[in-house]
């Protein structure tokens, strides 16, 4: 049976469906739903859009520390707000992912963005994902799970998505970026990507969603 209001994080690399999963789940549970790549996301879109490089180092710790980020949970949908505004359509593409990836090297940042989690979570009821989440983030979490699948299943999972969306797309880029991704996440030196040790590890390669939800739900319930 799963604990009332219990923290249930879900960490893993790039592409390995740790939002579509973590959403899921969380509405099967009735729990809220954080996504902190969106937090990132979201200050590295306000960076952008007040020209302050990432290397700014000490800009950029200005400007969070001046930054208010909610996650507003909205018919099933969760709403990124940011200094009181909804930016939730405006902090998706490429270029906005990879300044999320700088920025999460940034411990002062980091800092920040993690008290914040940390407040969002204090009373349970929450499903949380990202990179260092059960490593991190909440170490003491009631349940982790290490979500990953093969480099050619994942850049397969982006084509797919980036056709539905008209958008276009080359698999060898594609693994390559992912390649280069995961390396960087993998070796920074602020909360690296890896594996709690209490964490259980789900390989989805040849899994679909439902599959994954529900060896969630049964390791839980």
């Amino acid at each position: 049976m799963v604990k009332k209001r219990a923290v249930i994080t879900i960490d893993g690399p790039a592409g390995a469906g740790k939002t579509s999963i973590a959403k899921i789940v969380s509405r099967k549970l009735g729990y809220n739903y954080i996504d902190t790549g969106a937090m990132y996301r979201a200050i590295s879109w306000k960076a952008f859009r007040e020209k302050i490089d990432l290397k700014a180092k000490e800009k950029l710790i200005k400007m969070v520390r001046n930054t208010k980020i909610e996650l507003k949970n909205r018919a099933g949908m969760v709403r990124v707000y940011l200094d009181g505004k909804d930016i939730t359509n405006k902090i998706r593409g490429k270029r906005l992912a990879e300044g999320a990836s700088i920025l999460a090297t940034v411990p002062e940042v980091r800092e920040q963005l993690m008290k914040i989690q940390r407040r969002m979570g204090s009373s349970g009821g929450i499903v949380v994902e990202g990179r260092d989440i059960g490593t991190v983030v909440f170490p003491r979490a009631d349940y982790k799970f290490y979500l990953d699948a093969s480099i050619k299943e994942r850049a397969l999972r982006k084509y797919r998505e980036l056709k539905v969306k008209g958008e276009e797309g080359q698999l060898a880029e594609l693994e390559k970026a992912i390649r280069s991704r995961d390396k960087r996440d993998r070796t920074r030196g602020v909360a690296p990507l890896k594996i709690a040790p209490d964490a259980v590890v789900i390989d989805s390669t040849d899994m679909s969603k439902k599959e994954v939800v529900e060896f969630i739900l049964k390791r839980i319930q």
